[in-house]
C-alpha cells in the first residue's frame, strides 16, 4: 500500500496544525490535486452528535467531524448529461489513523452518508474515530437501479471498477491534507454492489488496502438473476392458470406446503448443531430433501406432490445447459426460502429483486447464460474469474467474506465456490485462513434480514484486529431482532457453531466451532 501511494502527486494547498479544525476544515474547500480534475462542492465542519438508527443501522453517538463533499474527473458524457465521481469524506475531530471506504449498493448513482455503518456492529466506523469516504461510482440516478449512464462508455468503466481505485487515491490525498499524515491503514467494507467492489479491490487494487469485508458479492449478477427464474420457471410449470392461461403467482405451494416444508427441514436440520432454536448452523451438512415430505397417497395438507417434490428439487439444484453443466450453484435449503418481507425467499411467490416472477413456464438456460457471461459491462467489472490475490496477500492484506444463508439473489454456495477456487489458487485452504475467511449466516436474506436470522455482527472489528494486532477471526459473534437476548457464534468456513451441551444455550459463549 505504502508503496503504491509514495508516488502519488502531493496536494497543494498547505494544511496548519489542528489546533483550529473549523478553519482547517473550510480551507479544504479550494484544494487542489494536480493533474486530477477536482471540483470541492462542501468543506463544512460538523458538530458531534446522535445519529439516529436508520437503514439496519443502530443509534450511535458521532463525533464532531469535517464534511467534506466535491466531484473528480468531472466532464459531459454522451447526450450532453454531466458525469463525474461524486464523493464525500468524513475527517472526524479526534483521527484514530484509520481510513475506510464504503461500498455502494445497487447500480449506485447517489453518494451515501459517510458513516461507515455497514456490518459494523454497534458503532459506526466514523463513531470509532475511522475517516470514512463513500462514493457513487461515477454517475447520478434516479433510483437504485437506474441503468441509464451506461450508454455512456466511462461512465461504465467509472461504474465497474475505475472510481473505486480513483476514490481511494483522493480520500488518501485529503487525508494527508487534513491530517498532516497519511492513514496507518486503510479498510474497505461493502455488501452486495459493495460486496463486488470489494472483491474487485484486492484483484485490481491489491496494493491500497491493507483489510476487506466482502459481504454478499453481486458478482455474478446476470447469472444469478437467471437461477432465480430457473426457480420460478420450475414452479410456474405445476402452477394454476389464470383465465388468460398464464401461471398464477405463487400458486404452485399454498401456505399449507410452505409451513409444511420449512417444520419438515427443522425437524431434519436444526438440531444439527446440539440445539432445536428454529435456525440452521450446519447448512453445509444438512440433507434434507424435498421427498421427505413426498405424499403417500393424493395431495393432501402437509405433504407435497410428485410435481412439487420434482420443481423444488429442480429449481433449488441451479440452472444446467444443455450438456449438464451447471452454470451457476444452486441454493441452500434454509429457514428464509418462505419469507415475505425484504426480499422475498424463493419459494414466496412474491417479485424477485429484478421485477415480478417470470411468468413464462420455458427456459433456454443456454442462451440466457450466453448472453449475461457475453454482455461486455459483466465481463469488465467481473470479480469471479480472477483468483490471483498473491499481491493482496503479500503484503499482508486481509479479506473476509459473509454471505446470508437464506439469500434468495446471489447464492451462498456461489461465495462459497469462489472462496474453494480462490484458497486453491494461492497456496490451499489452510494456508489462505492465514489471510482470508469466509463466515455464513443462518436465515439471514441479501445483506441482512430474515424472520430466523442473527444479522448484527461486527465484521469491522474482526477485520481491523487481523490487520492491526494479528488476531485472526475464528468467528464472529452474531445478535438480531429476530431472537432478542441470543447470540450465536459465526463460525470460519468449513467449520459451524456447536452447543458445547451445557450452559444457556441462548449464549454464544457455550458454543464452539466445528467441522
Amino acid at each position: 500500500m505504502k508503496m503504491f501511494f509514495s508516488v502519488l502527486i502531493a496536494v497543494s494547498v498547505p494544511v496548519a496544525a489542528l489546533a483550529q479544525p473549523q478553519a482547517n476544515c473550510a480551507r479544504l474547500a479550494k484544494l487542489e490535486v494536480p493533474g486530477a480534475p477536482l471540483e470541492i462542492t462542501r468543506a463544512e465542519w460538523i458538530p458531534a452528535g446522535v445519529m439516529e438508527g436508520r437503514g439496519g443501522m443502530p443509534r450511535a453517538a458521532l463525533p464532531a467531524h469535517c464534511r467534506v463533499e466535491g466531484v473528480l474527473d468531472k466532464r459531459t458524457g454522451v447526450g450532453g448529461k454531466s458525469y463525474g465521481i461524486g464523493f464525500a469524506i468524513s475527517l472526524p475531530e479526534n483521527w484514530a489513523g484509520q481510513l475506510l471506504q464504503m461500498g455502494g449498493g445497487g447500480l449506485n448513482g447517489s453518494v451515501a452518508t459517510p458513516i461507515g455503518g455497514q456490518n459494523a456492529g454497534d458503532k459506526p466506523a466514523l463513531a470509532r474515530g475511522y475517516a470514512v469516504v463513500s462514493t457513487d461510482s461515477g454517475h447520478k440516478g434516479t433510483g437504485a437501479f437506474d441503468g441509464s449512464f451506461m450508454q455512456d462508455q466511462q461512465a461504465v468503466l467509472d461504474f465497474q471498477y475505475v472510481a473505486i481505485g480513483r476514490t481511494a487515491a483522493l480520500a488518501r490525498q485529503i487525508v494527508e491534507a487534513y491530517y498532516q499524515k497519511p492513514p496507518a491503514h486503510s479498510y474497505y467494507v461493502g455488501c452486495s454492489t459493495g460486496g463486488r467492489e470489494a472483491m474487485l479491490t484486492t484483484q485490481r487494487y491489491p496494493l491500497y488496502f491493507d483489510g476487506v469485508v466482502s459481504g454478499a458479492p453481486a458478482q455474478r449478477t446476470g447469472l444469478s438473476n437467471l437461477a432465480d427464474r430457473t426457480v420460478a420457471v420450475a414452479l410456474n410449470r405445476i402452477a394454476p392458470k389464470d383465465a388468460e392461461g398464464r401461471p398464477v403467482p405463487g400458486g404452485a405451494l399454498s401456505d399449507g406446503d410452505r409451513k409444511a416444508i420449512v417444520a419438515k427441514l427443522l425437524e431434519v436440520c436444526d438440531g444439527r448443531d446440539g440445539v432445536k432454536d428454529g435456525m440452521i448452523f450446519d447448512p453445509l451438512g444438512c440433507g434434507f430433501d424435498p421427498a421427505m415430505l413426498a405424499c403417500k397417497g393424493p395431495k393432501a395438507d402437509g405433504c407435497l406432490s410428485p410435481g412439487q417434490v420434482g420443481a423444488i428439487q429442480k429449481g433449488f439444484a441451479g440452472p444446467k445447459d444443455s450438456r449438464g453443466n451447471q452454470v451457476y450453484p444452486g441454493f441452500f435449503f434454509d429457514t428464509g426460502i418462505t419469507a415475505t418481507e425484504g426480499i422475498p425467499g424463493l419459494l414466496s411467490g412474491g417479485n424477485s429483486p429484478v421485477g415480478p416472477r417470470t411468468p413464462p413456464v420455458d427456459q433456454d438456460v443456454d442462451k440466457e447464460a450466453a448472453a449475461a457471461r457475453g454482455n461486455p459491462g459483466s465481463q469488465i467489472g467481473d470479480s469471479s474469474s480472477w483468483t490471483n490475490l498473491s499481491s493482496f496477500f503479500g503484503h499482508g492484506g486481509k479479506l473476509i467474506f459473509f454471505h446470508g444463508v437464506s439469500d434468495p439473489w446471489f447464492s451462498a454456495k456461489d461465495t462459497i465456490d469462489y472462496y474453494d477456487r480462490m484458497a486453491a489458487a494461492n497456496g490451499g485452504a489452510e494456508k489462505v485462513m492465514d489471510s482470508s475467511r469466509l463466515f455464513l449466516s443462518p436465515g439471514m436474506g441479501h445483506c441482512g434480514g430474515g424472520a430466523a436470522a442473527l444479522d448484527n455482527f461486527d465484521m469491522l472489528t474482526a477485520i481491523s484486529d487481523w490487520v492491526e494486532k494479528g488476531v485472526a477471526p475464528a468467528s464472529v459473534n452474531a445478535t438480531g431482532r429476530a431472537f432478542p437476548g441470543r447470540s450465536r457464534p459465526l463460525c470460519a468456513y468449513p467449520a459451524h457453531a456447536q452447543y458445547k451441551g451445557q450452559g444457556d444455550p441462548e449464549d454464544a459463549a457455550n458454543y464452539e466451532c466445528r467441522r
